[in-house]
């Protein structure tokens, strides 16, 4: 048997992910899980943030910002930057995170993440409670413990991911098939 509920999101998971931003001297870190791909070639992606957030205007100042994917030992942390204000603390030192340099942005990567996507906006769109900000992917930080020595595969799996559902945090499940595997031709 099923329902009908009011308009709501209910497109979960997502991913759970620590945005790192800085402008005129301040950066900060704001959790986010209203994320996600939007193209590939160029590679972007958008991030939606609420005007009020004191990250917003880091961002739009900036125009850029880096998503630090998360991992289940980056639980805590990541809940505490959504839950805590940057404007009145150092959310990277009460969070026990480390900043790295960016690359490619002046805001810093966060070291403990096992991916960082450095992005410059390429537009913001307001769309209610928050503003959708589209971003390029300029530079990506990885972890190269996570990839093979041998083979040069990357191996994201291995990282633990967290993810966001309706309130709650996850460590990302076992694999079900890798991409295709539905019409792979059997040996």
């Amino acid at each position: 048997m099923k329902e009908n509920w009011k308009p709501g999101n209910m497109l979960y998971p997502l991913p759970a992910v620590l945005v790192s931003c800085a402008h005129g001297g301040r950066d900060n870190l704001l959790t986010v899980a209203w994320t996600g791909t939007v193209c590939s070639d160029p590679p972007m992606l958008f991030i939606s943030v609420r005007p009020e957030r004191f990250s917003y205007s880091l961002i739009r100042d900036s125009g850029e910002f880096t998503v630090n994917l998360t991992t289940a030992a980056m639980a805590r942390a990541t809940d505490f930057c959504g839950v805590r204000s940057g404007a009145d603390m150092d959310k990277w030192k009460e969070a026990g995170l480390t900043r790295l340099p960016g690359v490619a942005v002046v805001c810093p990567a966060v070291a403990e993440s096992p991916v960082s996507l450095e992005c410059k906006v390429r537009s913001e769109t307001p769309l209610g409670t928050h503003n959708m900000f589209v971003a390029e992917v300029v530079n990506v930080i990885v972890d190269t413990s996570l990839k093979d020595a041998s083979t040069g595969r990357f191996h994201l799996e291995k990282a633990g991911l967290m993810n966001y559902s309706h309130g709650q945090y996850f460590c990302q499940g076992r694999p079900l098939g890798s991409f295709g595997f539905s019409v792979k031709k059997k040996k």
